[in-house]
């Protein structure tokens, strides 16, 4: 969240998926206002968790930077354009069928 913040994503969220998905405890979800945004706040993650000692399992789609997916293993980091995020809607994905509405923080 830190290292999104340093380079100003947009409408960050965090949906705690345990008990939902066997992939990840938390997807966050941000936003860049340009690809080149996506890619640079995508590489700030990567480099803010090798700074802590541990190195991300996977980073999809840095080519087009449109959708970046940086997998930390039980965190994984969704960072994209506002257009691909309302187009694909993760957020209503993940808090369909929840138990709540909180999920969404």
């Amino acid at each position: 969240m830190d290292a999104l913040d340093d380079l100003k994503a947009k409408d960050v969220k965090e949906i705690d998926v345990r008990g939902r998905a066997s992939f990840a405890d938390l997807l966050v979800i941000a936003s860049g206002t340009s690809t080149r945004h996506v890619k640079s706040l995508a590489d700030e993650v990567v480099k803010f968790v090798k700074k802590a000692g541990m190195m991300p399992l996977g980073v999809e789609g840095e080519r087009e930077a449109e959708w970046v997916l940086v997998d930390l293993g039980d965190i994984v980091v969704h960072v994209m354009l506002p257009r691909i995020r309302e187009f694909y809607g993760l957020e209503r994905l993940w808090s369909v069928g929840g138990d709540n509405a909180e999920d969404l923080v």
